[in-house]
């Protein structure tokens, strides 16, 4: 680990390695790349322990009457976000993402430091629990642990940790209720503060037209509505965005996929307090980027070996013209231009047709590609085999916006790759993590960042991403890579 402060005891020493890697996944969404990412984590945490300990002296002192404060992680998480504030006001913001630095230009950020009554429902209602409570609300529910790593870590009893879950859960709900009729509302919400504590009590509850109407059109009361319906599955979302605000989502889904790899693959966690070695968490966030993929590349090799023996018909050549990323978060900072993986043969003009003219793919551009995308004799338009395979999740969706995956196999290795799709329904990708991103029109093209260019031959790559979608949300078409059109997977 970093310079760090110093554990007071064994017990402050585990837990200092525990929460090290949530904060270095967070700096690493926040910042342009790996030197600052760790720089950032190293600020924040030093700050957040000081506010800890400051926290828990101030409970002593006041005769046991504790001030409201958040669990550890979530109040070394606000410090990351405090921390990259005073980066951007500091003169260091060109280490930041730029989505970061245009939310920390907002009114969206200023929620998080302006009157008590307004800061996210979540926020106030995580604050007002018990810390032991709120602890294992969010080691649960964020971090997604297993209940009986939640229990071990906490000290509770595993047989009856899912039932103090639920518990916890209706607590949270009720603060989030109490702090809801607090907060500054208008006339026409405070109208339906009543019938939406009603309807979110119960997850059969049939939500009303007019309310769900409202909901559509009203931040507030939809923040609201999920923190008081802990039971439909958007609690998660719920708490990581109203505690550390932007960023939250792709956050929630690095910390699922790093619980995916410590207890997917066969490597134990570290008890607490047995000597384990807290210098190996600074590199557990780069790990988890890639190591679902190191073990994916095994399972999936002989499905690739039957791609490529599959017939593989014309394919449109790649349209998108890659613009400059947006600057998504785990990348290094991006270059003037995208980064191109072309050879002089992807980048010479099209093969001639016919009748002697060149190749018109419709849009002027020609496909950028790889030495290995080309390799295997076929192209674009040929008769070869299938390149790749894709899949697409979609993860999770609410009224306008979703979270998706979307999961490729290759036949042939890649030293760099780029992939394009084309969106039906005017659905705009705002944040992309494993992956830059650039959208023009309905296409969009993700690239591989630094760390994640080299794939094996029937190996596979993997990005996540959110995005906005108004009245219909149909999967993606014509899906290639390096410019070479990939069958869907099934």
């Amino acid at each position: 680990m970093p310079d760090l402060p110093t554990p007071k005891d064994a017990a402050e020493a585990a837990l200092f390695s525990e929460c090290w890697d949530a904060v270095l996944s967070y700096a690493d969404l926040c910042t342009a790349g790996s030197t600052a990412a760790t720089r950032l984590a190293e600020e924040a945490f030093a700050l957040g322990i000081r506010e800890a300990r400051a926290a828990e002296s101030a409970t002593v002192r006041a005769t046991g009457r504790r001030s409201p404060r958040l669990p550890v992680i979530p109040l070394l998480l606000t410090a990351v976000r405090t921390t990259a504030a005073a980066w951007e006001t500091g003169g260091k913001g060109h280490d930041l993402d730029p989505d970061l630095r245009l939310w920390l230009n907002s009114d969206k950020a200023a929620r998080y430091t302006g009157p008590p009554l307004s800061r996210p429902l979540a926020l106030r209602g995580l604050r007002d629990l018990q810390e032991p409570d709120a602890a294992l609300l969010w080691l649960a529910e964020v971090e997604t642990l297993p209940l009986t790593v939640v229990a071990r870590r906490l000290g509770l009893d595993p047989a009856v940790v899912g039932d103090e879950l639920a518990q916890v859960r209706g607590l949270f709900r009720d603060r989030c209720h109490r702090a809801h009729l607090d907060s500054p509302m208008t006339a026409h919400c405070r109208s339906y503060a009543g019938l939406l504590d009603v309807v979110t009590r119960s997850p059969a509850t049939d939500i009303p037209e007019d309310l769900s109407r409202h909901l559509s059109r009203c931040v507030d009361c939809a923040e609201a509505a999920a923190c008081l319906r802990p039971h439909g599955g958007g609690l998660p979302v719920a708490l990581v965005g109203g505690v550390i605000g932007w960023g939250g989502l792709a956050y929630l889904e690095r910390r699922r996929r790093a619980a995916e790899v410590r207890l997917g693959v066969g490597r134990p966690e570290p008890a607490e307090g047995d000597g384990a070695d807290p210098g190996a968490a600074t590199q557990r966030a780069r790990v988890v980027r890639t190591s679902l993929l190191a073990a994916a590349a095994v399972v999936v090799s002989l499905l690739a070996l039957a791609v490529s023996m599959m017939p593989f018909g014309g394919s449109d050549m790649d349209d998108s013209a890659g613009t400059t990323p947006s600057g998504r978060r785990q990348a290094p900072a991006p270059l003037p231009s995208s980064p191109s993986y072309t050879t002089p043969e992807a980048t010479s003009s099209p093969p001639p047709t016919t009748d002697g003219s060149p190749a018109d793919d419709g849009h002027g551009e020609e496909p950028q590609g790889t030495s290995s995308a080309t390799a295997g004799g076929a192209g674009p338009d040929g008769d070869g085999p299938a390149p790749c395979e894709f899949a697409f999740d979609l993860v999770n969706q609410w009224p306008d916006g979703f979270q998706a995956t979307l999961t490729l196999t290759t036949a042939d290795a890649l030293d760099g790759w780029r992939v394009a799709w084309t969106f039906g329904d005017g659905q705009r990708v705002g944040q992309m993590w494993d992956a830059n991103v650039a959208q023009n029109g309905s296409r969009v093209t993700a690239t591989a960042a630094d760390y994640n260019k080299a794939v094996p031959a029937g190996g596979t790559l993997s990005f996540g991403f959110l995005a906005s979608w108004k009245g219909k949300n149909a999967p993606p078409y014509d899906v290639a890579l390096n410019g070479r059109e990939c069958a869907k997977t099934g």
